[in-house]
């Protein structure tokens, strides 16, 4: 399968929404949408620019 923009923004939305409503029942919804929300999004694009770089540097070094 390959990987384009909307494949992997629908799957980074569905991670990121699969996670708030897996921490809403242990915390408060409002608690969920200003702490887990907005730290789960910074956390996962930085994966995801450190992962696109690691495959661009094992695409043109092989």
């Amino acid at each position: 399968m390959e990987f384009d923009l909307p494949k992997t923004a629908a799957v980074f939305v569905a991670l990121i929404a699969l996670g708030v409503v897996g921490t809403s029942p242990m915390m408060t919804m409002g608690t969920v949408l200003m702490m887990v929300l907005p730290s789960m999004v910074v956390f996962g694009l930085l994966m995801l620019a450190i992962g696109v770089k690691h495959g661009e540097y094992r695409a043109t070094h092989r």
